[in-house]
This record gives structure tokens, C-alpha cells and sequence, in this order.
């Protein structure tokens, strides 16, 4: 009666409450110890939780009740606004995220990107306040299939994929292509507003 009683209890069951549902006479507490030492080296054991008892998987076979699966996570509208302005924008700080979006980034946007390791802290901008700045990752560049973030789609990829209409564009949001000259000479006149 005890094991039946265990055994259909979600909960741990009390020895009180074992006793209260047997008939009079019956003694739960020898009853549990007469189980624990039945179910001894079995797949599951009867257990002291607290002062109920219940049945639990024996913990060397634990692993057998675990099971893995990758949880979909969808990012809200901000996180991937800001996500984007960080990839096309790279470095950049919170106050320019916040001007090219043209609302505050939230703190928790910012932290969702940093807990799926998208972005990253980039270095401090010589600045007044010396902000820091906010790079993507190389699990960022892995998750698209990018080499780097010079492989990110311009303006006339995205238009011509469909992920783009005349009311998204916005003045100088998503950089269009640009060859490697520009890109050497934006780069020289960025170092020396960061520090090593």
C-alpha cells in the first residue's frame, strides 16, 4: 500500500499522511524503511525529501533522464535593429546606436546580444567619457555563414533579395558597398580614437 501510494503521489508523501490513508493498525514508517532496503541498487530508490518520501531515479542512471534540445529563441525588433546597426556600423557605441535608431536601446536588447555572444565589448573610444563601443563576434559572422563582416549584404543585395522596400531606407542605415580604398582610409583616421 505504501509503494502504490509513493508511486501515484506527485509530491513526496509524509509518514502522517502515509498513515492516514492505510488501515488502522498499519505502520508506514517500518513499511518505508522495508522499501528503502528493497529498492537498494535498483533504477529507482524510495528517498527522504524533507520529511515525505518519494520515489526517485537512482542517481548513477540521472543521465538517462536528461535530454537536450536547442531552444528557439526569436529576437524582438529592437535586438535585431541593434544587431544590425552594430554589424553595419561596427565599432559603435550605445549613444550611436541610439541616434541611428532614433529611440534609447534598452539594457536588456544590449545583454540578449551579449548572452548569445552575437556582440561583444569592443575598445574604448578616446572620447569625453570614453564610451565603449560594441563589435559582432565570430559566432555572429559563424551563425550567417559570413568570413567577415566585410561579407555583410549592401544596400543593393538586399534590395534585390527582397528584404528591403523604399519606406525601410533610411539615410545612411545599411552602408552600400564600398570599395577597399574607402574602407582603408575611414579606418586610418579611426585608430587614433581608440586606445590599444
Amino acid at each position: 500500500m505504501v509503494e502504490a501510494i509513493l508511486f501515484a503521489s506527485q509530491e513526496p508523501v509524509t509518514v502522517a499522511e502515509l498513515n492516514a490513508r492505510m488501515p488502522h493498525g498499519c505502520d508506514a514508517a517500518e513499511a518505508l524503511a522495508y522499501l528503502r532496503k528493497r529498492y537498494e541498487g535498483r533504477g529507482v530508490r524510495v528517498v527522504r525529501v524533507g520529511d515525505a518520501y518519494a520515489f526517485r531515479t537512482a542517481p548513477d542512471l540521472a543521465f538517462l533522464m536528461q535530454q537536450e534540445r536547442e531552444e528557439v529563441r526569436k529576437l524582438s525588433r529592437a535586438a535585431i535593429e541593434t544587431l544590425a546597426i552594430i554589424a553595419y556600423h561596427q565599432p559603435v557605441t550605445r549613444a550611436e546606436i541610439e541616434e541611428i535608431r532614433g529611440v534609447t536601446v534598452s539594457r536588456g536588447t544590449i545583454d540578449q546580444l551579449l548572452d548569445m555572444e552575437w556582440i561583444r565589448f569592443g575598445r574604448r573610444r578616446m572620447t569625453p567619457g570614453r564610451p565603449v563601443t560594441f563589435v559582432v563576434t565570430q559566432e555572429f559572422l559563424d551563425h550567417f555563414g559570413l568570413e567577415s563582416a566585410r561579407d555583410l549584404p549592401g544596400l543593393s543585395e538586399l534590395r534585390a533579395a527582397g528584404l528591403l522596400d523604399s519606406r525601410m531606407l533610411g539615410a545612411g542605415t545599411i552602408p552600400t558597398s564600398r570599395d577597399e580604398e574607402d574602407e582603408e582610409e575611414e579606418m586610418a583616421g579611426q585608430t587614433e580614437l581608440f586606445e590599444d
